[in-house]
């Protein structure tokens, strides 16, 4: 196993599939590594992995084959340089870059410490980040200020407490990934920044912002390899809070939506239609069941489930009669089983609200109730708390997401 390389900050995001390739070696048939710089100095060794890694942000095929090579052999050139290289503060920046960037800390571990010019806090705690010790990381991380340091090591440094901060202050993380797209833009630490920042953006709620990183990462790195992986992160963003829900911003949705492949943009519109429903939200529930309907195939399983949600949108806001045929047409046995109990719940819900009016205005003349019907919702709202738990389509989103 290649553990430094599953531990270091570029590859902690990436999608599973993408994690495999780099952690198998490569195949006989894979591209030739790229040739390590001649010198004997380990900052431009450095220089030239940064270099391969940010082909590897813009899509290119070749360097992310020779990446894990290129590692190795300059691995090979830091322990076989002479100690004194080491005094040079650019060398000791450049180990720590090397860890950030998948570099072995068995590698770094044989190195003369003593010799090696850099604060003790960045080398001491990039090392226990790549080792897996997270809390002494934050702990020797945390007040490292990003931009106070050159801007090479600073990025990567920035990208780190990003990594590190996620969960525990999530603020804090955004500033930092702030921080390290701007530090090193047009480079593999960026994408990486805009990938993580993506879904915590999307937690925070912060809609602008949402929209701005993701048209910066389709501007410059939808090619990049790890793109699907970003656009798992865009998805778990936008539908586990409440972005997708403002009827007055779904157009603004649209176009985000129109960078993504045909089958993700309809899974995205069903998961976004069925949230909203359960949610509540019955004007985005239509538009975004309309949505899955222009992209569904006829008699698809996707089809059925889209005039199930636009039939719902309808019959529970002003085209009662319109959308309770709607739902009355559908293929039941094509929906999927956690879309059954919605279904009757709505079902339930939109009988309900006609019981009072049963007889017709005529009978209501002729005979008034001595007090008004009663509608009992309390059996389809249990059902519809229960439905609520029952959201699969945001699994199905993280498990079945191709690259």
């Amino acid at each position: 196993m290649i553990r430094p390389l599953l531990c270091a900050v570029l590859l902690m995001a990436l999608p599973l599939t993408a994690a495999r390739v780099l952690a198998d070696p490569a195949p006989a048939s894979a591209a030739a590594p790229a040739p390590a710089s001649t010198s004997s100095e380990p900052y431009e060794l450095v220089r030239g992995l940064q270099a391969v890694q940010d082909g590897i942000a813009s899509g290119d095929t070749a360097a992310h084959g020779s990446h894990i090579a290129l590692i190795r052999q300059i691995g090979e050139k830091f322990l076989a340089a002479d100690a004194n290289v080491w005094s040079n503060p650019q060398n000791g920046q450049a180990v720590v870059i090397y860890l950030l960037s998948g570099g072995a800390p068995q590698v770094v571990r044989k190195l003369p410490r003593d010799k090696i010019n850099v604060d003790g806090r960045l080398f001491d705690g990039a090392l226990a980040y790549v080792e897996g010790r997270q809390d002494e990381a934050r702990e020797l991380l945390k007040d490292v200020k990003p931009r106070t340091i050159p801007s090479g090591l600073g990025g990567q440094v920035a990208l780190v407490q990003g990594a590190l901060f996620a969960r525990a202050e999530a603020s804090f993380a955004i500033e930092r990934l702030d921080d390290a797209r701007l530090l090193l833009p047009g480079t593999l630490v960026e994408e990486a920044a805009l990938r993580r920042e993506i879904l915590l953006v999307g937690q925070a709620e912060e809609f602008d912002k949402f929209e701005f990183l993701t048209l910066a990462y389709i501007r410059h790195y939808r090619n990049s390899i790890y793109a699907g992986d970003f656009w798992q992160r865009f998805s778990t963003g936008l539908t586990q809070s409440s972005l997708a829900f403002d009827e007055n911003r779904f157009a603004r949705i649209v176009t985000l939506l129109e960078q993504i492949d045909r089958a993700s943009r309809l899974k995205l519109y069903l998961v976004i239609a069925r949230s909203a429903m359960v949610r509540g939200r019955m004007a985005v529930t239509r538009l975004a069941g309309e949505r899955a309907l222009t992209l569904s195939a006829d008699a698809s399983v996707e089809r059925e489930r889209a005039h199930f949600f636009r039939g719902a949108s309808r019959v529970l806001t002003d085209e009662y009669d319109g959308g309770l045929a709607e739902l009355k047409a559908l293929d039941r046995s094509k929906l999927p089983e956690h879309d059954v109990p919605l279904l009757n719940a709505t079902v339930q819900l939109a009988l309900d609200v006609r019981k009072p009016f049963a007889g017709g205005p005529a009978a209501a003349a002729e005979k008034p109730p001595v007090t008004p019907a009663r509608v009992d919702l309390a059996s389809s709202t249990a059902t519809l708390a229960r439905a609520q738990k029952q959201l699969g389509e945001l699994e199905l989103l993280t498990r079945d997401r191709r690259p």
